[in-house]
């Protein structure tokens, strides 16, 4: 269901400019950018006009109702209505989102072909964009397992964005998602694709969540996915995933930091009629920690990042596997 750190306005008196640097070759620390623009915050923020410069009394008014706005808000009653309201946790008010007003939204953001997108939207299509071509990149760049023939378990597939390159590149792919709109829609692009792609297999589509997938696979693949659960939810369904690889793990997650957290919590403060779903951030430690609790290290991690997307990307292998 590939969905990344999402804002939808930007912080642009927030931020830290990053220099570009290419991506030429994976190393043991990838990092892509996007040219120098600021990092915000995944999740919430309204798609506004930025908005005028304010004289220094004026801003330090503004700065001290923000601050108590914050303090006094409950965005967790919020997200448990709208689980409730659907008959459920997480999961179900995932289930339910994409296969509703978030499947449109999402189709557009993640369809290259599509124009009816704003300039956040566009933007958040680029930085899923890098984060797929960074995945293929790491599996490009792993000797032992090359795409041609590899078993890949594509867990959140959304519309197909990453299955169909990897189909493409005559890998065995199992495609899932928890929204039956969108397996159906990354059925379509793959029919699509096949007549164009000598090498295509088509992808094996069905409809799960997560917990349910079973078999074995060379690759297993979860691309903003953990940024829809909890601590305890991401750690369980990072260690299912790995009984399910054999040679290598990826996973994407929004990172949690000070910086983004406090700009995550002021975009709570402003729910849009699109923002159904709850957001979360995850701490490296804690996805090392999963990882660890399945018998598995990281072997390379990179970092994208544009103006309103951001995500952690980990290549994860067996320890068993050594240093290799």
């Amino acid at each position: 269901m590939a969905r990344a750190a999402v804002s939808t306005a930007p912080l642009s008196r927030l931020h830290s400019p990053t220099p570009s640097v290419p991506c030429h070759s994976l190393s043991s620390q990838l990092r892509i950018h996007q040219q120098r623009r600021p990092l915000t915050v995944a999740s919430a923020l309204p798609e506004v006009a930025d908005l005028p410069g304010l004289s220094l009394p004026a801003a330090a008014a503004a700065a001290a109702a923000l601050a108590a706005a914050v303090s006094l808000s409950d965005p967790e009653r919020r997200r448990k209505a709208q689980a409730e309201a659907v008959g459920g946790g997480d999961k179900e008010a995932v289930r339910a989102y994409f296969n509703s007003t978030g499947f449109e939204r999402w189709r557009r953001i993640y369809d290259p072909a599509t124009d009816d997108v704003n300039r956040v939207q566009l933007d958040i299509r680029e930085g899923h964009a890098q984060t797929v071509a960074a995945t293929l990149a790491m599996l490009r760049d792993a000797p032992d397992v090359p795409l041609a023939g590899a078993t890949v378990c594509d867990a959140g597939c959304g519309t197909g964005s990453l299955s169909i390159p990897l189909a493409s590149a005559g890998a065995s792919v199992l495609a899932s998602d928890i929204s039956a709109a969108m397996v159906s829609e990354a059925q379509r692009q793959a029919a699509l694709a096949a007549g164009s792609s000598p090498g295509f297999r088509m992808p094996r589509f069905e409809v799960r969540d997560l917990e349910s997938l079973e078999g074995r696979y060379d690759v297993v693949v979860c691309l903003d996915v953990l940024i829809h659960y909890p601590r305890e939810e991401a750690q369980k369904m990072i260690r299912h995933l790995a009984s399910l690889a054999e040679k290598r793990l990826v996973i994407s997650f929004a990172p949690k930091t000070l910086y983004f957290d406090v700009l995550k919590r002021v975009g709570e403060l402003f729910p849009g009629p699109s923002k159904a779903t709850r957001a979360y951030l995850h701490s490296e430690k804690d996805i090392e920690e999963a990882l660890r609790a399945a018998g598995w290290r990281v072997k390379n991690k990179g970092f994208i990042s544009t103006q309103f997307y951001f995500a952690k990307l980990y290549e994860a292998v067996p320890v068993a596997a050594g240093s290799s």
